[in-house]
């Protein structure tokens, strides 16, 4: 299968807003940069209006009617509205889950590494997916699989206060529980 090397063009953190000799209406309604309403003007008498204060005309509604327009530094308007973009998406981050796998022979230095990366995963916002996978002859000890899972999760409570979505199943080879933070 052919690997496509083109690099695709990034989506623009916001939306495109027309401005100045873009804007192609008739008549528009003009709002000034204290926010007062100037009232509805044709287009061409607003652009010379804002040439005059050094300023744009900047598209801020235009499913109204007449397209609702304002005189601002477009610079700063986009930088603020960039801005906000920004902030937004860092707000969004979404909770995923991820896999911690233990085993029935772990060591207590390598209990304490998944331990610390779980604490990192719950920080995060992060469900943890919690398995230990049982090989051969360790089918045998599922009483000890189990007792390994349990402590596991008390050791991450007594750090992060935590809430356990899924108890322990078992599922032919795997034991799998899912603890997320309170």
């Amino acid at each position: 299968m052919r690997i496509s090397r083109k690099k695709r063009p990034e989506k623009p953190l916001m939306a495109q807003h027309k401005r100045n000799k873009d804007l192609d209406y008739p008549q528009v309604l003009v709002i000034d940069e204290t926010g007062k309403s100037l009232g509805v003007m044709d287009t061409a008498e607003a652009i010379r209006l804002t040439e005059e204060r050094g300023l744009d005309l900047v598209e801020i509604n235009a499913k109204s009617s007449p397209p609702a327009v304002r005189i601002i530094d477009y610079s700063e308007f986009k930088y603020q509205k960039e801005k906000e973009a920004r902030k937004q998406r860092a707000h969004s981050h979404t909770s995923d889950i991820k896999g911690v796998r233990l085993s029935v022979r772990i060591g207590e230095h390598d209990l304490a590494n998944k331990q610390e990366q779980s604490q990192k995963f719950l920080d995060r916002g992060d469900k943890v997916k919690i398995e230990l996978i049982l090989r051969g002859r360790e089918h045998a000890k599922l009483d000890l699989a189990y007792e390994i899972i349990r402590k596991f999760i008390q050791r991450i409570d007594a750090i992060v206060p935590i809430r356990q979505e899924q108890e322990i199943q078992r599922q032919d080879h795997k034991l799998t529980a899912i603890v997320a933070k309170k």
